[in-house]
């Protein structure tokens, strides 16, 4: 609420005008979340372990990550309660965005907390089953998607927005309602499946929620938008002080989830980011841009369906091991070459995201 604090001292004290910016509020959130999450995981990994917090490890796995077995899992509570702790803070809370995308992360990250919580207690990698979670995230994701497809106020409700065209738009009607689902659906579990070895996917996110931070921005500054010939969406350039938080968390808790992890980040971690990061497409009408800046999320994905795939119909597998990460340790790559070398391509995506922009 701090925010509303600054807004009303201005009238007494100009200087606090700059808490008006959108900019400046951003780079207090990123760094307000990234010291909440480097203060707070320390005493939550000691009470992780005392209660027994620990990550169970797939038998099927890589032998290299049998010597993981105790780290302390669920620090993904940390990250979300620090996202909303920094929007709280710097962000306007009068802008229903705001408070849309605070319980889309809210939401899945509760999803993913029961499904760790059931892997914790019962001392096994399953967890919910499947259509328990998959029904979760699908009532939650389709209530996001109604909320916004019945809104009058929102010209572009029911479009999609295709990439390297000046404003063209595609009409979906009512199905865009499915659609919504499987992009905020898709994008959660995508994170999820990423979210194998230590610091990649956090990394990722990091990456993707910076890119998207910047694509917001653009679409919500009038003077840009119409620069770079984008859909101008009228109050969504103040979900960057949330992508600026949710950076933020991401790099305090990439400082303990770097190999070798102290901590991981569980289903609440993962579910939650990448619910959040479906949610922030389909605010900003971006949904094919989200395929290209998170395009390590979407190659995992589509490694898992296509070994499943391929396994059920021949009886054999197209690699080592799904997700596609697991595969290229299998070959010889040590877990760090494997991280660094997927963050590489993370960046050469998000940067190819935002030159979607000036390429219309």
């Amino acid at each position: 609420m701090l925010y509303a604090f600054f807004t009303y001292l201005e009238r007494f004290y100009p200087h606090f005008h700059l808490f008006s910016y959108i900019t400046f509020r951003t780079a207090l959130a990123i760094v307000t979340a990234a010291m909440v999450v480097y203060f707070l995981i320390p005493p939550f990994i000691k009470w992780a372990r005392k209660l027994g917090g620990i990550q169970a490890i797939r038998d099927d796995g890589p032998r290299n990550h049998f010597s993981k077995k105790g780290t302390p899992t669920m620090g993904g509570v940390v990250i979300s309660g620090a996202i909303i702790v920094s929007v709280l803070m710097w962000g306007n809370l009068l802008n229903p965005m705001m408070l849309v995308m605070m319980g889309s992360l809210a939401g899945f990250s509760a999803i993913g907390f029961m499904d760790d919580y059931l892997k914790v207690t019962k001392k096994n990698s399953r967890g919910l089953r499947a259509r328990h979670k998959f029904g979760l995230q699908i009532a939650l994701a389709l209530a996001i998607g109604v909320l916004f497809y019945m809104n009058p106020h929102d010209p572009y409700s029911d479009m999609l927005s295709i990439p390297f065209f000046k404003k063209w738009l595609l009409y979906l009607g009512w199905m865009y309602l499915p659609f919504s689902v499987l992009v905020i659906v898709g994008s959660s579990n995508a994170v999820n499946l990423t979210d194998g070895i230590d610091g990649l996917a956090i990394g990722l996110v990091a990456i993707a929620s910076l890119a998207n931070g910047v694509l917001i921005y653009i679409s919500g500054h009038k003077g840009l938008a119409g620069y770079l010939h984008v859909l101008y969406l009228p109050n969504a350039g103040e979900l960057a002080v949330f992508c600026g938080a949710m950076f933020g968390a991401a790099l305090g808790f990439l400082w303990y989830n770097a190999y070798p992890a102290e901590l991981f980040m569980g289903d609440v971690g993962s579910l939650g980011l990448g619910g959040a990061l479906g949610t922030l497409a389909i605010i900003t009408k971006e949904e094919i841009i989200l395929a290209v800046v998170g395009g390590i999320f979407v190659v995992e994905t589509v490694s898992v369906v296509l070994q499943v795939m391929s396994f059920k119909l021949t009886g054999k597998r197209i690699f080592k091991m799904a997700p596609i990460h697991h595969h290229f340790e299998l070959l010889g790559w040590s877990e760090p070459k494997v991280i660094v070398r997927f963050w590489i391509v993370g960046i050469i995506l998000a940067l190819l995201s935002l030159a979607t922009f000036k390429v219309r």
